[in-house]
């Protein structure tokens, strides 16, 4: 079985309905990286499934890498700069470090390249949003004084 061509980030994005696009959420980078990386973990859990050692990590990083979008739209939801947009936005940042960790993990099943490039979206996606929390933190904080 050959391999799939993989779409980059730009090409991804012109694949996804007008609809979610005119959502207030999608002008959030951090969390178009996120559903691009679900979309590529789909992809990757293909592989991981065809080794019995896999199929665990597999579970764990479909959950972990869907928990990240879920829980950034929970936290839109309940409305930007508040204490609980925070909170949400940490418990998604936990799950990208998390689909960190299960990548790491996959190294003796997926491709060394592979593993590289999930890993710095993955870290791309830590750095925006610590980026994001942090500034949210300090208007929280500007606001109690």
């Amino acid at each position: 079985m050959g391999a799939v061509s993989e779409l980059t980030f730009e090409e991804w994005i012109d694949t996804v309905p007008k609809r979610m696009k005119s959502d207030p959420l999608w002008q959030s980078i951090y969390y178009r990286k996120g559903m691009y990386l679900y979309d590529l973990v789909w992809h990757d859990c293909e592989l991981l499934r065809r080794d019995f050692r896999g199929r665990e990590i597999a579970n764990q990083l479909i959950r972990s890498t869907g928990s990240i979008c879920a829980n950034m739209e929970e936290a839109f939801g309940r409305g930007v700069g508040t204490a609980d947009f925070v909170r949400i936005l940490r418990i998604s940042l936990g799950e990208t470090r998390e689909s960190k960790g299960w990548y790491f993990r996959s190294r003796y099943i997926l491709p060394e390249s592979l593993i590289n490039k999930r890993i710095d979206l993955v870290s791309q996606i830590i750095a925006l949003l610590v980026n994001n929390i942090n500034q949210h933190r300090m208007r929280l904080d500007s606001s109690k004084s």
